[in-house]
């Protein structure tokens, strides 16, 4: 069953591609045809796309890894930020800071201070301060929340990179390649998808082409968290229904030997027995 169709993608526009003097020739595979100097993009292929890079989603979501969604055009910042954050996926909706995959371990420090910062405005360490020292603080705090707050629970690399606009996004794909981490986006026809791993071919200026796009993307993680919660409650109940099986079994070794070391006494009493009757 397909997670989305051809008339909910057309009436989103995700059909529009760029102008045809805008485009890039490796997109042609995606391209239905040109109308008014503008590329139309086959939404056939796009659904095909589209279940492709959900499967891979959900997939990834149902082994507990992150997906970092990067999308810094003002068209989708606020659908990324309202829609991953619902499904628990860490995002970049303000600027891609340089260095974000390639030298995460610098970007936790950052994370960190943050946490250094509010630490200290709860256990009175803010107390201490002047009233300038508070304020740079304070700013500091902000700037860092603004440009890193959406990925502070990101404790390790992600799985993979969800983008919108391979454009204007290309520092974040780069860094992605170089660490072989996959790439999910949306391409439209004027960009170049050799480095994507999952091309969805769409428009990436549309609001409502972003937001039908990622309602399938996030509903697959979702999809694929709740199978994982699942699991992990069967397991948790068998290990549960188990318990009591591995406490028994020392218990029935032991009234087994218990049994057997009386037999063989009962035995060597009887033979004891026999041998002296056998002497009288």
């Amino acid at each position: 069953m397909s997670r989305t169709d051809f008339n909910t993608l057309l009436e989103a526009g995700a059909h529009f591609g760029h102008l045809k003097r805008k485009w890039n020739p490796k997109m042609a595979p995606y391209i239905f045809m040109e109308k008014n100097g503008i590329h139309i993009i086959d939404l056939h292929k796009t659904v095909l796309k589209i279940d492709e890079a959900a499967a891979a989603i959900k997939q990834i979501a149902k082994s507990g890894r992150r997906v970092l969604f990067v999308a810094t055009k003002k068209q989708a910042k606020e659908i990324v930020a309202e829609k991953v954050a619902a499904v628990g996926m860490p995002y970049v909706t303000e600027r891609w800071a340089g260095g974000m995959l390639t030298n995460f371990p610098t970007i936790r420090k950052a994370v960190k201070k943050m946490a250094t910062i509010d630490k200290m405005a709860s256990d009175g360490t803010f107390d201490n301060f002047s009233k300038r020292e508070k304020l740079q603080i304070e700013r500091q705090r902000a700037k860092l929340e603004k440009n890193l707050g959406s990925i502070a629970d990101l404790t390790r690399l992600p799985a993979a990179l969800f983008v919108i606009d391979v454009q204007k996004e290309a520092n974040a794909v780069k860094e992605a390649k170089r660490l072989s981490i996959p790439v999910f986006a949306m391409v439209d026809t004027c960009c170049d998808p050799t480095d994507i791993d999952y091309v969805i071919p769409a428009n990436d200026d549309a609001t409502k082409s972003i937001a039908t796009i990622l309602d399938v993307m996030c509903a697959a993680i979702a999809e694929g968290s709740e199978e994982r919660r699942l699991e992990k409650e069967k397991e948790a109940q068998e290990a549960e229904a188990e318990a009591p099986k591995k406490e028994a079994k020392p218990r029935i070794k032991k009234a087994v030997k218990a049994v057997v070391d009386a037999q063989e006494e009962a035995v060597k009493e009887v033979v004891a027995a026999t041998e002296a009757a056998t002497e009288e």
